[in-house]
């Protein structure tokens, strides 16, 4: 991607997230970001801008945010299926269509479409993301549901990350769903002698999923792709909690997972246990309104000091959504959050579940110039659900999107 050699940009408020203070950021009235060769060189005061600093771009009454980091989405995937959305509407549960379509339908059309459809598909979807603000995004496979399948859907999303804009990351979701014609037991067992090892071998992904429900996966399979991926270098995460209570989140952090996802029916009790361990909660509102799910416990996450994610699980089946913006309001609406913990959590939140907490999520010298230019301020975000904050968007000091 092309770097811009310098520039510097001059707003209202310049806003740095901190993870350890969700609610309390560092602010700088009449604040000012500058970078060269892509990279951070300062924070601060407008008028204190080095002298070597370009003529700034002033975005007057504006807010600059790092931006944001997306650490749960399905892409890459091809096709949609809004007939399930409707079918929703009508009173169908998301475990009969499971059982009729859902994440086997995706992989039919991910098997059906040429590597090119594929990254044709999914480009213009990162290219609206970018301009809804994310600057990194987590890849995810689990459309393939099987060994080679699964390895040409972790290479797809490598390949998607050269082409993309964004800086990506790709997880291999091992066991999202029980492929067609095997038993549980055996997909696990090739998952974790066959499809994880190659993976990692291969260098194509950064962490390893597991999607623990009754529907889908075992505390059993959780602890053996824990102890594959612990065995191939691979930090673990896992879908929890989402559809009912599994023990999965407690079970994942005891087992050192870098995040817990969903977190729909976490029960209170866990949450201290979530408290003494190093796992991230990542919180996903849309998928669960979508679903008509209730919501995850974050005001109890929060208060209790366990770190927080936001992203918007972008899928074709439960959540069609690309737009932090509307993840950040829906989180503040249904979870009864904060703006400025809602940021931190689609931040600085993000950057730690992606492992790249030196690379993305605030704003500091020597980090990537990636930053969003918010109309208004931070509270206006979720104060206007369905209106575009976003002016302006930066990766490594290059406007990206926005208007």
């Amino acid at each position: 991607m092309p770097i811009e050699a310098s520039g510097a940009l001059v707003a209202a408020t310049v806003v740095v997230p901190l993870l350890d203070r969700p609610n309390t950021p560092s602010e700088v009235l009449d604040g000012a970001v500058a970078w060269r060769d892509g990279r951070i060189t300062y924070v601060g005061a407008a008028d204190g801008l080095p002298s070597d600093a370009p003529e700034p771009v002033v975005f007057a009454g504006s807010t600059i945010v790092p931006g944001f980091v997306d650490c749960h989405t399905h892409l890459p995937f091809v096709g949609w299926r809004a007939d399930e959305f409707e079918a929703r509407l009508t009173g169908r549960s998301y475990r009969d269509l499971h059982r009729e379509g859902g994440i086997t339908r995706s992989a039919a059309m991910l098997a059906a479409a040429s590597d090119d459809q594929v990254i044709a598909f999914c480009l213009p979807l990162l290219a609206e993301m970018a301009d809804h603000g994310t600057t990194t995004v987590e890849l995810k496979t689990g459309y393939g549901l099987g060994v080679e399948a699964e390895l040409r859907q972790a290479r797809l999303a490598r390949r998607l990350a050269a082409d993309a804009a964004q800086t990506c990351t790709v997880t291999l979701l091992a066991c999202h769903a029980v492929p067609p014609g095997m038993t549980r037991e055996d997909w696990v067992r090739l998952a974790c002698d066959e499809l994880i090892p190659a993976a990692s071998a291969e260098g194509l992904v950064d962490a390893v999923d597991i999607y623990v429900e009754d529907i889908a996966f075992t505390l059993e399979d959780l602890e053996a792709v824990a102890a594959a991926a612990a065995a191939a270098g691979l930090p673990l995460r896992c879908h929890a909690e989402q559809l009912g209570e599994t023990g999965s989140a407690v079970a994942a952090a005891r087992l050192g997972a870098r995040s817990v996802d969903h977190l729909n029916h976490l029960p209170l009790q866990a949450i201290g246990v979530l408290a003494d361990t190093a796992s991230v909660a990542v919180l996903l509102p849309t998928s669960s309104f979508s679903l008509g799910l209730r919501p995850a416990p974050a005001r109890a996450l929060l208060d209790a000091a366990v770190p927080v994610a936001l992203a918007t699980d972008f899928n074709p089946g439960t959540s069609a959504v690309s737009s932090i913006p509307e993840a950040i309001a829906f989180a503040c609406l249904t979870y009864g959050i904060t703006p400025n913990e809602a940021l931190t959590a689609a931040t600085a939140g993000g950057a730690a579940v992606a492992g790249i907490v030196d690379r993305a999520g605030t704003l500091r010298p020597g980090q990537p110039a990636d930053l969003v230019v918010l109309e208004g301020d931070v509270r206006d975000v979720p104060y206007r659900p369905g209106h575009d904050p976003v002016v302006r968007s930066y990766i490594a000091g290059r406007a990206v999107g926005g208007r």
